[in-house]
């Protein structure tokens, strides 16, 4: 099966577009009633991707940047806040409002004044014919709903419902049309695409491991309150953000919970169905909780198994004679990914029987999780040093 061309900004463009066009068609309904919303979840899911965007492409909301430890940093506090916007509702009070409102409003004007005054863009694009003029008309748009977009936030929930609902559908509906142009424009321009956004100390799919290891170290800690009692959880939101993290996994890398595919166009769908089931979740509450949960659940049974059965039955692959530092790093390995395996056992079986383990020891296990993928990432880091070091040696 031939492999699918999607960029990861254009995966990014299209979840976030999805996301927009998806809460505007829901908020009709909910203007009349007819539906419960979370608008928190939105806001914890509109941060997520901001962060994602600095943290794999060193995409800000005001400017392409080097992906220097001071951007990485900044994207894992506007991570770890988006995450606990979803969980947590209004622990963060105005918080992550006003952090939406800067995003999108100050830095949509940015965006469009660097694309007018930027030797690079606009006077360039106009050079370069009918899909360059495609690609200026529809930033613009987008720019210009963004700097709208971020007043509504400001403003809600002053402004009429049905009013809002309009723009962000229109939002949304701006935001794929750039996805499709700018896909487009990589595809024609492959040159264009950023290859390498700055520091080189993780790639996209070290970046991602760290997202979903800042995910379940954040949810492992507040489960442990929330069980006790001592806060509010939406866990409609906390599936539908994990969902939306799975899409993400799929439409950049091709991964899985159950394992790596091929990244074909018969994934690149089943990572959009899996976003669009994310973002309903979190942003209406409950109405997918049952589904959700039986779906994750089975996802890490299953992927923990498949992952431990691999590592019980597999051939040593090791080479005969490797170094001992080789040797160390690998059996380190081994053993974390065993623990994790293990442990998405435990958390696969905890969903599917929700009175089998107690809240308490299921945050301890997220939060191990956790910090397991953190030092997963570090233990490949150590390992590319040691074959980069014994290849030049």
């Amino acid at each position: 099966m031939s492999q699918a061309q999607l960029p990861l900004e254009t995966a990014i463009l299209l979840i976030a577009g999805l996301m927009a066009t998806l809460t505007g068609i829901f908020l009709f309904p909910v203007g009349t009633g007819a539906l419960p919303y979370y608008e928190n979840g939105l806001y914890g899911l509109f941060l997520f991707i901001f962060a994602l965007q600095m943290l794999t492409l060193g995409k800000t909301p005001f400017g392409d940047v080097s992906r220097s430890i001071p951007v990485i940093v900044i994207g894992i506090g506007i991570a770890i806040t988006g995450i606990v916007t979803c969980f947590i509702p209004d622990l963060l009070s105005h918080i992550p409002r006003l952090l939406l409102f800067i995003c999108f409003a100050p830095g949509g004007a940015l965006l469009l004044l660097q694309m007018i005054f930027s030797k690079d863009k606009l006077r360039n694009w106009l050079r370069l014919g009918s899909l360059f003029r495609h690609l200026i008309f529809s930033c613009a748009a987008v720019y210009l709903l963004s700097i709208l977009i971020g007043w509504l936030v400001l403003m809600s929930p002053k402004i009429d419902v049905a009013i809002t609902a309009l723009f962000v559908l229109t939002f949304g509906i701006a935001i794929l049309y750039l996805a499709v142009v700018l896909r487009k424009v990589y595809l024609t321009y492959p040159e264009a695409e950023t290859k390498d956004p700055g520091t080189g100390i993780l790639s996209t799919d070290k970046m991602l491991l760290l997202v979903i290891g800042l995910f379940m170290v954040v949810l492992g800690a507040l489960l442990i309150p929330v069980s006790l009692g001592q806060l509010p959880f939406a866990g409609s939101a906390q599936l539908g953000l994990l969902m939306v993290i799975f899409s993400i996994q799929m439409l950049a890398l091709g991964s899985t919970p159950i394992g790596a595919f091929p990244r074909s166009r018969a994934m690149i769908l089943v990572g959009f169905v899996f976003a669009g089931l994310g973002i309903i979740s979190a942003v209406i509450p409950g109405i997918l909780v049952g589904p959700l949960t039986l779906l994750i659940g089975l996802l890490n049974l299953f992927g923990g198994a498949i992952s431990l059965g691999k590592m019980v039955f597999s051939k040593n692959q090791t080479p005969a004679g490797s170094p001992q530092t080789v040797l160390s790093v690998l059996r380190r390995l081994f053993i974390t990914q065993l623990a994790l395996a293990l442990l998405s056992i435990m958390f696969g079986t905890s969903m599917l029987i929700p009175s089998l383990l107690p809240g308490l020891l299921v945050g301890v296990i997220l939060f191990a999780n956790g910090c397991l993928l953190l030092y997963l990432i570090y233990i490949l880091i150590s390992l590319d040093k040691v074959i980069k070091q014994l290849s030049q040696a």
